[in-house]
């Protein structure tokens, strides 16, 4: 077995048929489309291989974000609709890490990013009034201590720290001693 297939064969394994089916059933939520949402790569694929519905989907959440979505089959300009798809993902707040690249999706490389990245879109989707999907984004929890608050927990040790009362070296041999 080759190392390119075999590295193909982690990358799906980690492919999960019910997230990726809870972002098509959370597509056609916002935009209607795709008719069938199914969780399977092949189907998967075939519906957001073109882009033309991430663009749908992101201009639904906030109009006007992706300017213009190709409607040819052409290569080069579904790519471009994902890499608009992509740019918008960002302006929503989809972390870097949770995005994708134009080719896993395109040529069908890592679609299990594609997934990831749809639910991190999900979870920002509250924000415009939208469904959303995933667990609860979490919000600031500011705090604000007064000088005297934090003076006061400098002098406090933790006992999470442990204990050094009475802890000396003495009687410590680590292996033989250097004869000279």
């Amino acid at each position: 077995m080759r190392f390119d297939d075999y590295s193909k064969i982690v990358i799906n394994s980690k492919y999960s048929e019910e997230l990726a089916e809870e972002c098509l059933e959370w597509i056609r939520q916002i935009i209607g489309e795709p008719d069938n949402t199914s969780g399977d790569m092949d189907n998967f694929y075939e519906v957001l291989k073109d882009g033309t519905i991430l663009c749908k989907l992101a201009n639904n959440l906030k109009p006007g974000i992706v300017k213009k979505v190709n409607e040819s089959k052409m290569a080069f300009k579904c790519m471009e609709n994902i890499n608009a798809f992509l740019e918008a993902a960002k302006q929503f707040g989809v972390p870097a890490q949770e995005t994708f690249q134009t080719v896993d999706l395109w040529e069908r490389q890592n679609l299990n990013s594609v997934v990831i990245c749809l639910q991190s879109l999900g979870r920002k989707a509250g924000h415009y009034g939208k469904p959303s999907i995933g667990p609860k984004e979490a919000e600031k929890n500011v705090r604000n201590f007064t000088e005297e608050q934090l003076r006061a927990g400098q002098g406090v040790i933790s006992l999470q720290y442990g204990s050094n009362k009475g802890a000396n070296q003495s009687g410590i041999n680590f292996g033989n001693t250097r004869h000279m």
